[in-house]
C-alpha cells in the first residue's frame, strides 16, 4: 500500500524524517518495503529527479493566445514572481479551451513552472529519460521556459496536457514545496489488515510516537427529503453481508475532481476519473472502507418495473441463483461461483457484494442521482469468490483481509459528506442502515504475568494500560489483571496472546531483552518416520539419485496419462480430494499417485539433458470412506533415463542405455542397506509398463510397489523425450519403513581366505534367477558369502525352452580355512536342491 507523508500529516503530527518513521513502523510489524521521493532530496538514488527550488516553481496561467505561425501551438503568460510575466509556447490540448478569453488570472489557473536551466523528464521519450531545459524559437516566438506535465515532474506517465492547478497558490512558491512528497509502501499482510488505509497507518504512527490523532469528520449535512421507505435492505445471508449502509444523493455534477484529490490519488496509486468515482477510491484509500455508488435513476426505473410506480427499491444481498451471471464494470460476463454474494434487487443482480460492481447499475455521464452504499462483508467469503472468479480490485483486497461493519456507516458518510461538498449533491435525510448481524464484543482479561510468560518481559499494569490506551484499546482495571477490550475497527484480537503482541509491538521488537523460555520443554522424542525417510533419501542420493519436490495438486486428467499403456482402460475411478477454491485451473484436485508428479519433473528436464535420475519422497491422498480428511499415504516414486555412462573420450563406442536392471539394482540396494529380509520381485503385466519389463516388488506376501520400464503411450503423454527408455517405479514407503528392523548383526571381518567358484545351470526359460539365488543361498548356509548372477544364456545347444545361468559364489568359513573339499561338499549340496526343487542340471 502507498501512503503519502503529506495525506498522512492530515491525520497525525511527524516529527521525524521519513527514514525514521520507515524504521519505526517496520519495527512494530507494518514492514516498510520502500520510500519513493517525489520532486524532494532524500534517498540514494541518484538518478531521481529533484525539481530545482529557484527553477521549478508554482506559475499562475494570465492568458492563453493564439500562436501567430502554429495552429496547434499557443503563447501562455505566466505569471511566476519575476518583475514580468514570462511567455511561453506550449501544444497543451487542455489549453486550448480559454483561446479568445482575454485575462483568465480570475480563473486561478496554476501549472508547474520550469525556467531555463531546470532538469525534467522529456515527456516524448519512453520511460524517464533526463532532460536539460534550453532556450529555443519555436516557430519564430522565442522560448525560455516551459509549463510541465505529470510526466516531465515524475509525478505520472500522463502527458497529454500540462498539470493544472486550481485554487489558491502563490506565484514563485518552489514546487518542492506544493506538489514535492515522499511515499512509503507498506506490505500489509493479512494480521494488519487495519492498516490498509491512511487513517489506519496514522493509528499506528500516533500510538508509536505519542501523538494526538485526528480523525476525518464524519458530520453529514442533510438538506434534502426524507430517504424513509424509498430504498428497502434485505439480507438473505447475514453471516456473509452483516451490514448495509446507503444514502440518497441527488443533484450530483459529473466533473473532474479537485487537483489536491487527484494528487493524492495519483501517489496512493490510483487514476482520477471524474469526482464521483474519485471521492469513492479517496474514501477507500482514507478510510480503508469500501463503497460503491449506483445510479440512483437506475434503480428507480427497475423498482417502476417490479414494485410499482412510486415503490420502494428494494436491495437484496444473496447468494446466486443456478445458472445466473453478471457483467462487472471491466465489461466481463462472469459465471458466478456457489460461494458469491450478490447485491440483487428482484429485476436481477445488480454487482459483485464486495469485489466489484455491475456494468448495468454504473454511473453514467449523465447521472446526477446515486444510491451510495457501503458494506460489510464475510472476508473469508470474499477470498474464496475473488479466488475463484480470479478478480483482483483494491476492494476485494480490503474485504477478504476483514473490514469490521462499524466502519460501514463512518465510511458512508465521509462520502456521502464529500459529495456534497466537491460534487454539488444533496444528501437526503436519513441514513439506510441495515445491521442484523452486529459482533459479539468480548473482554479479554489480561496480567503481567501472561505479559512475562509470552514476551519475556516485566511490565506493570499502568505501563501495559497505557500502550493499549494508546492503540484505542478500552481497559478496565481489576487489580489483579486488565479487562481489555478491542476498539471496533479490530478482528485480529481473539486471546491474550494477541493483546501480548500488541505490548511487544509498542515496546518495540528491537528493545525486547533476550530470555530463555521458563516454560519446562516438552521431553526431546525422536521423530523415527522422519529419521527412517532421511536414511532412504540419503541411500538413493548415494546411488546418484536427485531429489524432487512437487505440488501435492494435480488434475484426474493429467495422472490419466499413467494409463495411457492401455487405450482401453477406465481411468482410476476412485473419488479425488478436490479443493473448493483452487489456485490454478490445473491444482484442483489432491494427488493419486506421486509417480505422475516425478514423471512432470523429468519431462520438463528432459529437454535440456539425456541422463536424469529423479527420487521422490511424499503424500498422496485417497478419500476416505471413514470420515471427512482423506488418508494420507507416504510413497517413494524413482523415475530414470538415459545412458549409462556419460560420454567420454577413453570411451569406445555409444554407451548403453540405462535399463530394466539399473533401476532393479537401486531397488535392491535400498533393501540391502536397511537390512530388510524377505524381498522378491515377481513379473506382472500393468498399463504404465512396457510388457515383459514390468515387476512386482514384495515383502513377504505383500506389495511393495510396481517398476519396470514405461510404456511408450506414457512416455509420449508426459511429452519425455529423449531415445533411451525411460524406468519408473513407485513404492509404498509405509510398508517399507514398516520393515526396517530396529537392529541388526553386524559380522567381524573374517581371518580366513575367501574362495570363489563359478555355477552354471540350466533350467527351464520361465523359472526366474531370483528364485534360483533364493535356492543357492538357502542350502549354501553360513559359509555362502556372495551370489552373483553374471551371464544368461539361451540357445539350440542347450535345447529349447531351456536356459544357461551362470553364478559367481563365494564361500568363507569364520574359523579355518575352507579347502577343496570343504567347497565341493557345498556346491554338490546345492547342485543336488536345485535338482530336486526347479529340475536344474549342473552345465558343463
Amino acid at each position: 500500500m502507498l501512503v503519502p507523508i503529506s495525506w498522512l500529516k492530515d491525520y497525525v503530527d511527524i516529527n521525524m524524517s521519513v527514514e525514521e518513521l520507515a524504521d519505526i513502523l517496520t519495527i512494530a510489524g507494518l514492514e516498510v518495503e520502500g520510500i519513493d521521493y517525489i520532486g524532494i532530496p532524500g534517498g540514494n538514488d541518484k538518478d531521481r529527479l529533484v525539481w530545482d527550488r529557484d527553477l521549478i516553481m508554482v506559475g499562475h496561467i494570465l492568458k492563453v493566445e493564439q500562436h501567430p505561425n502554429a495552429d496547434k501551438l499557443v503563447i501562455a503568460t505566466v505569471e511566476y514572481g519575476g518583475a514580468e510575466p514570462e511567455l511561453t509556447v506550449t501544444g497543451a490540448p487542455n489549453l486550448f479551451q480559454y483561446l479568445g478569453k482575454g485575462d483568465i488570472s480570475d480563473l486561478k489557473l496554476y501549472s508547474p513552472f520550469a525556467m531555463e536551466g531546470a532538469i525534467l523528464y522529456d515527456g516524448h521519450k519512453e520511460g524517464q529519460v533526463k532532460a536539460k531545459l534550453k532556450g529555443r524559437p519555436l516557430r519564430g516566438i522565442e522560448n525560455r521556459c516551459m509549463l510541465c506535465s505529470e510526466k516531465e515532474l515524475g509525478i505520472s506517465d500522463e502527458h497529454e496536457g500540462i498539470l493544472i492547478m486550481t485554487g489558491d497558490y502563490t506565484p514563485g512558491t518552489p514546487l518542492q514545496d506544493v506538489l514535492g512528497d515522499a511515499v512509503i509502501s507498506i506490505d500489509i499482510i493479512p494480521n494488519i489488515a487495519r492498516c490498509a488505509s491512511i487513517v489506519g497507518v496514522a493509528r499506528e504512527v500516533a500510538a508509536l510516537t505519542g501523538q494526538e490523532m485526528r480523525y476525518p469528520s464524519y458530520e453529514v449535512v442533510m438538506a434534502g427529503p426524507s430517504s424513509a421507505g424509498k430504498v428497502v435492505i434485505t439480507t438473505e445471508n447475514p453471516d456473509l453481508n452483516p451490514r448495509f449502509t446507503a444514502f440518497i444523493i441527488t443533484g450530483v455534477e459529473q466533473k473532474p475532481s479537485p487537483q489536491w484529490m487527484q494528487n493524492r490519488l495519483r501517489l496512493a496509486g490510483q487514476r482520477p476519473i471524474n469526482v464521483v468515482v474519485d471521492i469513492s477510491n479517496y474514501v477507500m484509500l482514507e478510510m480503508g472502507e469500501p463503497n460503491h455508488t449506483f445510479d440512483y435513476a437506475f434503480l428507480r426505473q427497475r423498482a417502476d418495473q417490479y414494485n410499482g410506480t412510486d415503490g420502494p427499491i428494494h436491495l437484496i444481498t444473496r447468494l446466486p441463483h443456478e445458472g445466473e451471471t453478471v457483467t462487472t464494470l471491466d465489461g466481463t460476463k462472469r459465471e458466478l461461483p456457489a460461494s458469491t454474494i450478490l447485491v440483487t434487487d428482484p429485476a436481477g443482480p445488480l454487482s459483485l457484494g464486495g469485489i466489484m460492481g455491475g456494468e448495468s447499475s454504473e454511473i453514467q455521464d449523465t447521472t446526477t442521482d446515486v444510491l451510495l452504499e457501503a458494506a460489510a462483508w464475510n472476508f473469508i467469503n470474499i477470498r474464496r469468490t475473488a479466488t475463484l472468479m480470479k478478480i483482483n480490485t483494491e476492494a476485494g483486497f480490503r474485504f477478504s483481509r476483514g473490514v469490521h461493519p462499524s466502519q460501514a456507516i463512518l465510511g458512508a458518510k465521509r462520502a456521502a459528506e464529500l459529495l456534497r461538498t466537491l460534487a454539488g449533491g444533496t444528501v437526503w435525510h436519513g441514513v439506510i442502515d441495515y445491521y442484523p448481524n452486529p459482533p459479539a464484543v468480548t473482554p479479554i482479561m489480561l496480567t503481567t504475568a501472561e505479559v512475562k510468560r509470552l514476551g519475556g518481559i516485566e511490565l506493570t499494569n499502568a505501563e501495559i494500560k497505557r500502550m493499549l490506551e494508546a492503540l484505542e484499546f478500552t481497559i478496565e482495571d481489576k487489580g489483579d489483571g486488565l479487562l481489555v477490550t478491542s476498539p471496533d475497527f479490530r478482528l485480529d484480537i481473539t486471546g491474550t496472546h494477541d493483546l501480548v503482541e500488541e505490548v511487544l509491538r509498542m515496546v518495540g521488537y528491537d528493545k525486547l531483552p533476550s530470555t530463555e523460555m521458563s516454560d519446562t520443554l516438552p521431553p526431546q522424542r525422536s521423530n523415527v518416520q522422519l529419521e527412517q525417510e532421511e536414511r532412504i533419501k540419503d541411500i538413493l542420493v548415494k546411488q546418484g539419485m536427485q531429489e524432487t519436490i512437487t505440488y501435492r495438486l494435480t488434475t484426474p486428467e493429467r495422472e490419466a496419462r499413467l494409463l495411457a499403456g492401455d487405450a482401453g482402460l477406465v481411468p482410476d475411478e476412485r473419488p479425488y480430494v478436490t479443493l473448493a477454491n483452487p489456485i490454478t485451473v490445473d491444482r484442483v484436485t489432491m494427488r493419486h499417485s506421486l509417480l505422475a508428479s516425478t514423471l512432470e519433473i523429468m519431462a520438463n528436464n528432459s529437454r535440456f539433458q539425456e541422463y536424469i535420475a529423479l527420487f521422490e519422497v511424499g503424500k498422496i491422498y485417497l478419500a476416505s470412506e471413514a470420515g471427512v480428511l482423506p488418508d494420507e499415504l507416504n510413497r517413494l516414486s524413482m523415475a530414470l533415463t538415459g545412458p549409462r555412462q556419460n560420454p567420454h573420450w577413453q570411451a569406445s563406442g555409444e554407451s548403453d542405455s540405462l535399463d530394466f536392471f539399473d533401476l532393479k539394482g537401486i531397488v535392491e540396494a535400498i533393501i540391502e542397506a536397511l537390512h530388510i529380509d524377505d524381498f522378491h520381485v515377481e513379473a506382472v503385466k500393468h498399463p504404465t509398463f512396457r510388457p515383459g519389463r514390468t515387476a512386482r516388488l514384495l515383502i513377504g506376501e505383500k506389495q511393495l510397489g510396481l517398476m519396470g520400464e514405461l510404456h511408450p503411450n506414457v512416455v509420449e503423454g508426459f511429452d519425455i523425450r529423449g531415445e533411451h527408455p525411460v524406468l519408473a517405479a513407485e513404492l509404498d514407503l509405509d510398508l517399507l519403513c514398516a520393515h526396517i528392523p530396529d537392529l541388526h548383526y553386524l559380522v567381524p571381518v573374517a581371518n580366513y581366505p575367501v574362495v570363489r567358484e563359478d555355477l552354471a545351470i540350466v533350467v527351464d526359460r520361465d523359472v526366474p534367477a531370483q528364485k534360483v539365488e533364493a535356492v543357492i543361498r538357502q542350502t549354501g548356509g553360513f559359509l555362502l558369502k556372495e551370489v552373483s548372477l553374471f551371464d544368461v544364456y539361451e540357445g539350440a545347444q542347450i535345447g529349447s525352452n531351456k536356459k544357461s545361468l551362470a553364478y559367481h559364489l563365494a564361500f568363507q568359513s569364520p574359523s579355518k580355512t575352507l579347502t577343496d573339499k570343504d567347497v565341493l561338499k557345498q556346491r554338490q549340496r546345492i547342485l543336488k536342491q536345485l535338482e530336486n526343487q526347479l529340475g536344474a542340471k549342473l552345465r558343463v
